[in-house]
């Protein structure tokens, strides 16, 4: 595996590989982390057409209930538009939020992660979508 930080990824990295997994913590009241923005631009100008992506998102379900782990949506958006095929979705069961725009049709668009008010739950969460996602990754 290869791992870069967000503003380290450019479209010869987008070219050069078929399956991505992204990351963001969700900061603020729904935002990226600050080293995605001009990336998520590099992602929806770039042909993913053939490349699989998988999304994992960190946030705040108590302190920011109604944007949980939002910034997934947007790295969903930018990976959507570029043509990627996106699996990992996770049913958003047995979470404790108000509202997610990283939610469509009752489902978390990657892993959603929590470590200060469920933490005792990450480890599973982490397990089954591994699971999940390396058979197609």
């Amino acid at each position: 595996a290869n791992v870069f930080s967000a503003s380290e990824l450019d479209a010869s990295k987008l070219e050069q590989f078929d399956n991505f997994i992204l990351g963001s913590s969700t900061w603020g009241s729904g935002d990226l982390q600050d080293e995605w923005y001009g990336t998520v631009d590099v992602i929806k100008s770039s042909d993913l057409s053939g490349k699989t992506v998988a999304i994992f998102g960190c946030g705040d379900s108590c302190g920011f209930s109604t944007t949980f782990c939002d910034a997934m949506a947007e790295l969903y958006d930018a990976a959507k538009s570029a043509g990627a095929n996106i699996v990992g979705a996770v049913s958003s069961d047995g979470y404790t939020f108000d509202e997610s725009r990283s939610v469509v049709d009752g489902k978390f668009v990657g892993l959603a992660l929590d470590e200060d008010n469920e933490s005792d739950k990450t480890d599973t969460r982490i397990a089954e979508w591994v699971a999940e996602i390396s058979p197609v990754l």
